[in-house]
């Protein structure tokens, strides 16, 4: 299999008088995570619908691996409150109409939840779900199409900073165990920086791209983003303890890393402080 699993060459699309991409083009290589950044309108919508299939170009060419597996991940999904429906019918459901999986077995189910720490979730109403469980389900839907690329729309939307963290560890986990290449689009900047191998900034067309250290220090990305940036700070907190689905600090009889008492943790761990040093 060659490393490249989809490419796209110089993609134009334009919506009525509105240039919305221009000239973009992009390559998403074997087990690599790749994120997608810019504004709102910047065009990264409509260049995952294209690379989707969803919607075609004006202008440009994509290239697929023969036989390529997608798997996407929408934002969230909007499931009537009359319906019931649990996890477990949800993915089964979700696999005949998706994959033409007719054959999906419970263990099938199971597995996958397991992979997700969400096994528990097998046979709860999809309506009771918080919005983190939603994505993680999501992305066991689309993990049951054994995909050879996932693509991920803002997977992240929606939860706290130790959610987005605790699910960026679980999508790389996932690349490395699926040998999958991960394109992601988000909004989290203060995050996405530590969570990809490649950034790609977008602002109708490629404003710059590289490895994420690169990108946070480029021009044209402190342009857009710089002011946005400017009130935080970044801090990274090296601990042995863990957090449960929900956040909260899992005790742990000592902590290696600091001395603090668990009310300590809970401020001592946030990522996101003011520039004056003050918690925000």
């Amino acid at each position: 299999m060659s490393d490249f699993l989809l490419s796209a060459e110089k993609i134009c699309f334009i919506k009525g008088s509105k240039i919305i991409l221009q000239d973009v083009s992009l390559q998403i290589q074997q087990q690599e995570i790749i994120t997608l950044i810019g504004p709102n309108g910047a065009g990264k919508t409509s260049l995952i619908r294209i690379l989707l299939g969803l919607l075609k170009a004006d202008s440009g060419v994509i290239h697929r691996h023969e036989k390529l597996r997608i798997g996407y991940v929408p934002q969230t999904i909007n499931i009537p409150q009359v319906m019931p429906l649990r996890v477990c019918d949800f993915l089964t459901l979700s696999a005949k109409a998706l994959f033409n999986n007719n054959k999906l077995s419970d263990e099938q189910v199971h597995v996958v939840l397991e992979e997700l720490e969400i096994k528990y979730l097998f046979n709860v109403a999809m309506q009771g779900l918080s919005g983190g469980e939603v994505q993680r389900v999501l992305l066991a839907r689309a993990l049951l199409k054994k995909p050879q690329l996932l693509i991920l729309d803002e997977p992240a939307a929606g939860m706290d900073v130790i959610g987005q963290q605790k699910l960026y560890d679980t999508i790389k986990r996932i690349r490395d165990s699926h040998a999958c290449g991960i394109l992601m689009v988000s909004h989290d900047l203060h995050l996405v920086m530590a969570a990809t191998d490649r950034v790609v900034c977008l602002n109708t067309h490629v404003c710059c791209t590289g490895h994420p250290d690169d990108v946070s220090e480029h021009p044209e990305y402190l342009k857009l983003f710089g002011s946005a940036l400017s009130g935080l700070a970044l801090y990274s907190h090296h601990h042995d303890h863990e957090h449960d689905m929900s956040g909260n600090v899992i005790e742990s009889e000592h902590c290696l890393t600091c001395e603090h008492s668990h009310h300590e943790h809970e401020e001592h761990q946030k990522v996101v402080v003011k520039k004056d040093g003050e918690h925000g």
